[in-house]
């Protein structure tokens, strides 16, 4: 289960005003229509305020046991993208995409792997989450792909 990841700054929540749960809804819909996934997960008690999608196990090597993807979008249009890999000798491999002020980075970030650092690098990020989500996916599609290659 993912911990519920507000932010590394208690003053996201301040700055970016509610969770935009339509959106949320959205990309939950979105996420469904794809096979890497094998359970959305929409403001589940442990994480009340995101979507949570649960990889297929079958796209990575045996010693990861668990990957998943954290989102949340808030109605500022700031958002959180948390990236997490379990591995069976209990590392993990993380990263993060974010858009909200902060005292660390510009306002459009990237917490890198493999453990998320802070701070991270500035990005820039499309505003329409579509766009978004699709970039963060074919990021993660590359990794996936490394793992055989």
């Amino acid at each position: 289960m993912p911990k519920d990841r507000a932010g590394d700054d208690d003053t996201v929540a301040e700055n970016v005003g509610g969770i935009d749960t339509e959106v949320l809804e959205q990309i939950g819909q979105r996420l469904r229509q794809s096979h890497r996934f094998s359970e959305i997960v929409f403001q589940p008690e442990y994480a009340p305020s995101s979507v949570v999608a649960e990889y297929d196990t079958g796209y990575f090597p045996a010693a990861i046991n668990r990957a998943y993807l954290q989102i949340r979008w808030y109605e500022t249009n700031d958002f959180n993208v948390h990236y997490s890999e379990q591995y069976t000798d209990g590392d993990q491999w993380e990263c993060q995409w974010d858009r909200h002020l902060n005292s660390h980075n510009t306002r459009s970030h990237f917490h890198p792997p493999p453990d998320a650092t802070t701070p991270g690098t500035d990005a820039d990020y499309a505003s329409d989450w579509r766009d978004v989500l699709s970039r963060i996916l074919e990021d993660l599609d590359d990794r996936i792909k490394a793992f055989w290659a």
